[in-house]
């Protein structure tokens, strides 16, 4: 059983997900030139919003989120993770480019 995002799932329904994903995204980043991909794969949290992810982490682990917090560090997680599977794809553009 893996927790994410509030809800118990097994590792199963996360390869299936992260399979859907990377069925939806592939097209996508085919359209990346090799410069854009590079861009995506560099691409980082801004200082501020790291900064407030990191509280929230910090408070999710010690169990003193409050319900609004909960739902703002969720969010961050769903955004980072589909941006993390972007630059996936954009490394494998980028691979694939430097390999021509």
């Amino acid at each position: 059983m893996v927790r994410a995002h509030g809800y118990a799932a097994t590792v199963t329904d996360v390869d299936f997900q992260a399979s859907i994903l990377h069925r939806v995204l592939d097209p996508l980043a085919r359209c990346f030139t090799a410069d854009v991909a590079r861009k995506i794969a560099a691409l980082r949290v801004d200082r501020d919003s790291q900064a407030r992810l990191d509280e929230l982490a910090d408070k999710a682990a010690e169990g003193i989120l409050t319900p609004a917090e909960r739902e703002e560090y969720e969010a961050f997680v769903e955004a980072i993770d589909l941006v993390g599977l972007l630059q996936a794809e954009a490394r494998s553009v980028v691979r694939a480019s430097e390999a021509a």
